[in-house]
């Protein structure tokens, strides 16, 4: 495949899981497939398969970073492919991590829908105001309630 093809497909490979995200919250499946990291070993595959050979100039841009070494691993076809594959891949664990807590909190999917599709999209600023309701929510519920639990807690219910 080329760098073009595997560039598309980058995306591609993430777009039915954010769609579960986005189109299907509280579905049992979306929930597994939310809970996962399964989803991002395709995205992550495609960019092994693009950075691999170009392997030497990522290093440089990663391990000395400078703009004008960033701008000449742009100009690579797999270095840009490879930072595209990897920002997909980031974006969606963004996003599975994003679908979690706010089904822990409770908050309306109608309010996570698009607050997703930004993320999908310019996903610092889906963040960043994820984060803040996230706080603006916690800081309404009495304490330790939506909070998740560490694996392996079991709640006492009152009788």
């Amino acid at each position: 495949m080329n760098d073009r093809t595997l560039f598309d497909l980058a995306f591609l490979l993430a777009a039915p899981f954010w769609a579960l995200l986005v189109l299907a919250p509280g579905w049992r499946w979306t929930d597994k497939i939310a809970a996962s990291p399964l989803p991002m070993v395709p995205v992550l595959a495609v960019y092994l398969a693009l950075a691999v050979p170009v392997f030497p100039q990522l290093w440089a841009a990663v391990s000395h970073p400078g703009l004008a070494v960033f701008q000449d691993l742009l100009r690579l076809g797999g270095g840009a492919g490879a930072i595209w594959a990897q920002v997909i891949a980031w974006d969606l664990f963004l996003g599975q991590w994003m679908y979690r807590e706010a089904r822990a909190l409770g908050i309306s999917p109608l309010v996570m829908g698009p607050l997703l599709v930004l993320t999908v999209l310019l996903s610092p600023i889906g963040v960043l105001l994820f984060i803040g309701l996230r706080a603006a929510v916690r800081r309404r519920r009495p304490r330790g309630v939506g909070e998740p639990q560490p694996a392996g807690h079991r709640q006492l219910s009152a009788p």
